[in-house]
């Protein structure tokens, strides 16, 4: 089987490689992995991995939104099912400069839809999130449910799961789209609040949570661990209907101040460790998402106990600083 990835040296699409090549019953396999390494991609995480070391496995450094290397890879590696990991995903950064977010999410994207749909790919798994859906109070999104996104990052990968659609009704493109809960796990880029409040607690330093007298931390997020993400990612790609989108939940709500809470206890610090930092624009309060289809299609969760897991991500930070620390310069 004949598998391209986009995005993956950074932090799912990593773990994504590390997964699909050691998980049993595949059968032969080679990975073409095509990255254009920014600055999240850079932290070496195939090769502090050791799935570099894999015969099955090949690089191309390169842009998505290269249209001509987008077409040389499809022809000279012909894959049988396409990944796309590759994307902008940081929200801080799409409201500072929302250019390359478009770029890469949707331009990049509309030219891997095209070389999948000239090459005859068995099927393209275009690899979305929760924060299309936007926020609410009340109730978890259906993957039915309106697109109503408040960032640059958010509207580029709405706009980027539009047009996939709209390929598989006009082109016949085999699509499946997944949108995750917030992940976590070893090897994210330590601007994500998990890895970067972990690392600085390590360093002693303070964590910087969004806080204001209306709203002291209580942002909610759903925590996916990223391993069930890339198994429930591989296990639509071969059970899923095509045309359909899959969330992924983690069906782990927590407040961003409950988290934050307890890393400090894991660490044994108090609150005053807390660096309290404004509201980012247009923050939404709460990301939640229902997980029906994927159930429906059998899907059970390794990854359940988050405290446990917090536990031992803050072990793996400790132990790894060779990774982590050259990003934070």
């Amino acid at each position: 089987m004949r598998v391209l990835v986009t995005g993956g040296c950074g932090f799912i699409g990593s773990n994504f490689i590390k997964y699909f090549l050691t998980t049993p019953g595949v059968g032969e396999r080679k990975v073409l992995n095509l990255d254009k390494q920014t600055y999240a991609g850079q932290g070496k995480n195939i090769e502090h991995m050791g799935v570099d070391k894999n015969p099955a496995y090949r690089f191309v450094r390169g842009d998505i939104c290269d249209a001509a290397l987008v077409e040389k890879v499809f022809s000279e590696f012909n894959p049988e099912i396409v990944f796309n990991f590759a994307a902008e995903s940081h929200v801080d950064r799409s409201i500072a400069s929302s250019e390359d977010f478009v770029l890469s999410n949707v331009c990049g994207a509309v030219n891997l839809f095209d070389a999948a749909t000239r090459h005859r790919a068995r099927r393209f798994v275009h690899v979305s999130t929760d924060e299309v859906y936007g926020s609410t109070r009340e109730g978890s999104f259906s993957e039915d449910a309106r697109l109503e996104p408040s960032s640059p990052y958010a509207a580029s990968k709405a706009s980027a799961d539009l047009i996939a659609l709209a390929y598989f009704k006009t082109h016949k493109l085999p699509l499946i789209i997944t949108r995750s809960a917030n992940n976590y796990g070893e090897y994210q880029f330590p601007e994500k609040i998990l890895p970067l409040f972990i690392t600085n607690l390590i360093e002693g330093k303070k964590v910087p949570l969004m806080w204001s007298a209306e709203n002291p931390g209580l942002n909610v997020r759903d925590w996916l661990h990223v391993e069930d993400n890339c198994r429930a990612i591989w296990f639509v790609a071969q059970l899923g209907n095509l045309g359909e989108v899959y969330n992924i939940p983690g069906e782990n709500e927590r407040t961003n101040i409950n988290v934050t809470r307890m890393l400090l206890s894991v660490f044994g610090f108090g609150e005053d460790m807390i660096q309290r930092v404004e509201h980012r624009k247009a923050h939404d309060f709460r990301y939640s998402i229902k997980g029906d289809r994927l159930k429906a299609l059998g899907f059970q969760y390794k990854h359940r106990d988050f405290e446990s897991e917090l536990e031992l991500l803050e072990k793996w930070y400790k132990e790894n600083g060779e990774w982590w620390r050259p990003l934070k310069k």
